[in-house]
């Protein structure tokens, strides 16, 4: 039997269409496809069929849910679950994580529709145009080519599914009216939960498990059972913060949709976590829940298994943050500061950071055409005092005028044009911020808050953003967070908001040193939202503590161009030994 055995032909009244198993008694598909069932159950019989898997014969099938579709071709809740009259001997359908319809390049998507005189069904080939939802409901379908099958009626209610792996990641529910188009529409994987819940539990989400999901659903029945007086929307608004997602258009109708969305679509580790414990606050009818509530999810105080090494148990983030073992760098530590007061010269000076000890490499006061050569001498120097097999990491911590100055672009030497950063993982550093002692204090902090969490949230600042220095300080010190520039911050406006990351401090910021150059209008056409975009996907499931070792991985990678422009900011001090007592180590009366 097929591995996507699990394709559905549903008929009903004079309607065709394609479905998918989820379970082995129930099937999912369009409202409209069996909307004669809806209306005349009693004399429209409701039949369903796998193709892909001989001999099982038709199935009766009964619909018992609805997504609440009205009727219209635009309107929401185009989705019935059906039941089965006897349980299907075929494994069920797998689902992708929500993000993977999306890429750059696209992957290539799969919908197996039984379009007129073909019960055995056709595929059709396709992308998603945009991760964009339209509506706030819909994905727009494109043709993956020129010519072949395309989304045509029959398809609606077949499972999309990604080429490589057959997992769902949405349904198609339209095709478009001119048939020159080539294209149509599909409701994605994480919308089908808000109209049939269980759902949830069967779509991956990279910090909860299905028993989280299934805890909170029930949790959140027995809050509204017991008369819990709050409004899914200003309960997102609470556990988003300021920094978070904007409402969706619509908002939402349930506080299990508001939920779901939190699951699904933020990117804030923790903001399931925080809307569950807001909600606790209005379960005052039900004590019970009101606690499980403020403990959810069950997951992360899971007990070490079995076998595991010995140890304490897992401890919610929330009280006990899970620590992360800190790569042990050999780091190549580049200074360059301005020399007194001629601004034409520059003091460079080069040390090796090995096991919290700092070894000199070489220091001199250069003009700023020789800064380059003497830093790269020094570099290949320093090189000598690396352990075989270290985690090799080279920073430069510059003075802000030259934050955004390519080092990790300089050819490594004469003879070798290869990049240094590809030769190398390299960060930046604020030199100014390197030697503020109170904020060194607040970046430990920070570290271990990011250290709680399992991947990186992303605060956006795109080109022609209006935010203040002072009130994103503040904003970002509440939160942690990961800082990205859609464009290099040289217009007055971003240099603001960069020393706003810095003074928060934010521990990794990153920008492109090229394409866009920043300082237009928000209204205008921006590559730096697309950068953005890749960026912010990338980032979601790694660790930061990771990150010079993956970006640098990423830089070698020939199709991966967004990376290769990229520059990162990353400080942890625990990589470094400390300024101040450096300074005593080389003193003699130290």
């Amino acid at each position: 039997m097929s591995t996507t055995s699990w394709h559905a032909r549903i008929t009903c009244g004079n309607e065709v269409g394609g479905g998918f198993l989820v379970s082995e008694r129930h099937v999912v598909t369009c409202a409209h496809v069996v909307a004669a069932a809806q209306h005349a159950p009693a004399d429209t019989p409701l039949t369903v069929t796998f193709p892909d898997g001989p001999g099982l014969g038709p199935y009766a099938a009964t619909v018992v849910a609805h997504g609440g579709w009205s009727g219209a071709v635009n309107d929401p809740g185009d989705l019935a679950v059906l039941a089965l009259d006897r349980p299907a001997p075929i494994k069920p359908a797998e689902f992708a994580p929500p993000a993977a319809a999306y890429g750059t390049p696209a992957p290539k998507l799969l919908v197996h529709g039984f379009p007129l005189h073909y019960d055995e069904g056709k595929i059709a080939e396709c992308r998603a145009t945009a991760d964009q939802l339209i509506a706030g409901e819909w994905v727009q379908l494109e043709a993956w080519g020129t010519y072949g099958q395309a989304l045509a009626p029959g398809f609606s209610g077949a499972a999309v599914v990604r080429a490589d792996t057959h997992q769902v990641v949405g349904m198609a529910v339209a095709s478009d009216r001119d048939p020159r188009v080539r294209g149509g529409r599909m409701l994605p994987a994480a919308a089908l939960p808000r109209y049939w819940p269980p759902l949830g539990d069967l779509i991956p989400t990279p910090r909860y498990e299905p028993e989280d999901k299934e805890q909170l659903r029930d949790l959140i029945a027995r809050a509204e059972a017991a008369g819990a007086e709050c409004r899914p929307d200003q309960l997102y608004r609470d556990a988003v913060d300021a920094l978070g997602p904007p409402l969706p258009p619509l908002g939402f109708a349930s506080l299990w949709e508001a939920a779901w969305y939190v699951l699904a679509e933020v990117r804030d580790p923790e903001a399931a976590a925080r809307f569950a414990a807001r909600l606790a606050d209005f379960a005052d009818g039900d004590p019970d829940a009101r606690e499980r509530l403020r403990r959810w999810p069950p997951s992360w105080a899971r007990p070490v298994a079995s076998g595991a090494a010995a140890g304490p148990a897992t401890a919610h983030p929330r009280t006990h943050p899970r620590t992360h073992t800190v790569r042990a760098w050999q780091s190549v530590l580049v200074e360059i500061d301005h020399s007194g007061a001629d601004q034409n010269r520059f003091n460079v000076s080069v040390s090796l950071c090995r096991d919290g000890e700092r070894h000199p490499v070489g220091e001199r006061a250069l003009p700023r055409a020789e800064v380059r050569a003497y830093a790269l001498e020094r570099i290949g120097a320093a090189y000598r005092l690396i352990a075989p097999g270290a985690d090799e990491l080279i920073a430069f911590a510059l003075p802000k005028k030259w934050i955004n100055q390519p080092v990790h672009a300089w050819e490594r030497s004469k003879d070798d044009p290869t990049p240094l950063g590809w030769f190398a993982p390299v960060v930046v550093m604020d030199l100014a911020r390197r030697r503020d002692a109170m904020l060194q204090h607040r970046l430990h902090d920070s570290w271990r808050a990011l250290d709680a969490q399992s991947g990186s949230v992303l605060h956006r600042v795109e080109c022609g953003s209006d935010q203040e220095q002072v009130p994103l300080t503040q904003a970002l010190r509440r939160r942690t967070a990961l800082l990205g520039f859609a464009a290099p911050p040289k217009a007055p406006r971003a240099k603001q908001q960069l020393k706003a990351g810095l003074n928060a401090p934010v521990p990794v910021i990153l920008w492109p040193y090229t394409g866009c150059k920043g300082g237009h209008d928000t209204a205008e056409a921006c590559p730096g939202a697309s950068f953005l975009d890749t960026l912010d996907g990338y980032l979601e499931c790694r660790t930061p503590a990771e990150l010079p070792y993956e970006i640098w991985q990423l830089r070698q990678d020939p199709e991966q161009e967004w990376a290769r422009h990229l520059t990162l900011l990353w400080e942890d001090p625990r990589c470094f030994p400390d300024p101040a007592a450096a300074g005593f180590r080389r003193s003699p009366v130290g």
